[in-house]
């Protein structure tokens, strides 16, 4: 939750930045946009460190980036300071992935899914209360105290961490891909930066189309090679599983449907009313109504437990989409009362509360527990880019809608419905690829993967095991299992030979 947080407790003063900075607002807007990259490409890198290094580690390090950068942005008044700090911060999203790894190590399975749906459930309800606690702040401080604020709850999650959440024994040993982390890392950059830049820069520009070919390219060649490599920093092989493949891709569309309240909401509870939709809050008063949707996420997740335990996340993650649809469906019909956006928006939270637990339930139920981590923080780069990809389509979409309101600009309502039906149609993509996930309960993935055994490399917690002789055990083998079958059926002598009983 603390980590979510951070994200929106800066969306107050993000309209005032250039002012706050003195830079252009093209180049203000590099406080958001290095965020999201920075992000992007430590998630993946953070979830392998943890699978080689431990996840406990890995949480304690990104948290520490994360006070780092706030104190940075504390301290700062020039943009390249700030810009600094926020790439900083974005290096603690990998916590997610990592936590919820953790629990899959440490908890019993009758615990796992309703801690699992909490976690996940924090994901969005810290960003909603993030908003009207930025707001707060904001009128009440300077802007600087948002970042103190993020600091000292990011010290708190760091204690905390430390304190309470045991070592995983879980490690899968070997090398790590620095080839890999650096062609992916390039490929993101190159793919998510015109993604973010394109409204300014133009979707036709030369800058824009190279980077998007630049990127087609790289991750073609990173792919390639991280099919060859012994100890990749993503495991191809296993994120083209069915169940891996398919879910990587609906959260592509789940991240892409679930960024529309973030951008139309607000909007239209804060408009004046000369644009005939306006309902003339204040940002403190529609962050207060966006977070009954984030409260509701976490009510929420002991359902969402319970329907991944019993039908699967499949089924979950399908109700989420419809629920989604639903609230985005209030929307267009009811839009001109204040409890009209509450109600839109907490239906929609909800599915979103239900997709975000049901898709780290389908990632573990099918790779092993060594590569836990890895692989959820890929799917979170997965949604990462479904975001990312939303912001640019509803920001353009709006852009083309605008009307004027007094002393400003806003989109008109036409264009806020058209928002309001890409976002709904993403979220119809979402569930009819839902659906091809393959039926069944939550499960546990495999203990180990088919390279790299857990017992190549024990944690230093976790000694190996011996004989009353001080010889280490070495872990059953099926062909051991085999030869104990066969040798308590069989009256053989310990070479295998026929024995005559007595």
């Amino acid at each position: 939750m603390i980590v979510s947080m951070m994200f929106t407790l800066v969306v107050p003063v993000i309209p005032d930045l250039p002012r706050l900075l003195s830079a252009p607002a093209e180049d203000a807007s590099w406080v958001v946009t290095v965020t999201l990259l920075s992000s992007a490409v430590f998630t993946p890198v953070s979830g392998r460190l943890g699978d080689m290094y431990g996840k406990r580690r890995m949480v304690v390090i990104s948290l520490t980036l994360m006070v780092a950068g706030s104190l940075v942005c504390v301290v700062g008044d020039s943009l390249l300071v700030v810009v600094i700090g926020r790439a900083l911060q974005g290096c603690a999203v990998g916590v997610i992935p990592l936590g919820i790894s953790i629990m899959r190590d440490l908890l019993p399975p009758e615990r796992l899914g309703s801690a699992m749906a909490l976690m996940s459930a924090t994901l969005g309800a810290g960003g909603a209360l993030g908003l009207p606690l930025g707001a707060l702040v904001v009128q009440l401080v300077d802007w600087h105290m948002l970042f103190l604020a993020a600091a000292l709850m990011g010290a708190v999650g760091l204690v905390l961490t430390l304190a309470l959440v045991p070592a995983s024994p879980l490690r899968t040993g070997g090398r790590f891909d620095f080839l890999g982390a650096a062609g992916l890392s390039a490929g993101l950059v190159c793919l998510l930066l015109p993604v973010s830049k394109g409204g300014g820069w133009g979707w036709d520009s030369p800058l824009t189309l190279g980077l998007f070919a630049a990127s087609a390219v790289i991750l073609l060649v990173w792919g390639f090679v991280e099919l060859r490599v012994a100890d990749p920093l993503v495991d191809l092989r296993a994120t083209a599983r069915r169940e891996v493949l398919i879910t990587n891709v609906a959260s592509i569309a789940f991240g892409f449907a679930m960024f529309g309240p973030s951008l139309v909401f607000p909007q239209v509870l804060q408009a004046p009313g000369v644009t005939g939709y306006g309902l003339e809050l204040s940002l403190f008063e529609a962050g207060l109504c966006m977070a009954v949707g984030g409260a509701m996420m976490m009510v929420l997740s002991p359902v969402s437990a319970r329907l991944t335990g019993t039908y699967g996340p499949r089924v979950t993650l399908m109700i989420g989409a419809l629920c989604t649809v639903a609230g985005y469906a209030v929307a267009l019909l009811l839009m001109d009362e204040v409890w009209h956006i509450v109600l839109a928006a907490t239906i929609a939270s909800s599915g979103a509360g239900l997709g975000y637990s049901a898709m780290p339930a389908s990632i573990m139920g099918a790779v092993p527990a060594s590569e836990t981590a890895a692989a959820n923080g890929f799917n979170s780069l997965m949604r990462s880019i479904g975001t990312a990809s939303a912001s640019a389509v509803i920001s353009a979409v709006l852009a083309a809608h605008i009307v004027p309101a007094g002393a400003f600009s806003l989109p008109s309502r036409e264009g806020l419905r058209l928002a309001l039906i890409t976002a709904t149609v993403a979220a119809v993509a979402a569930l009819v690829i839902a659906a091809l996930l393959p039926r069944g309960r939550g499960r546990a993935g495999p203990p180990v993967s088919g390279r790299r055994h857990l017992f190549r490399r024990r944690g230093p917690d976790r000694p190996p095991r011996r004989s009353r002789h001080g010889k280490e055990c070495r872990p059953v083998t099926a062909a051991d299992a085999c030869r104990s079958v066969r040798s308590a059926s069989t009256p053989t002598d310990r070479r295998g030979r026929f024995r005559p009983g007595p």
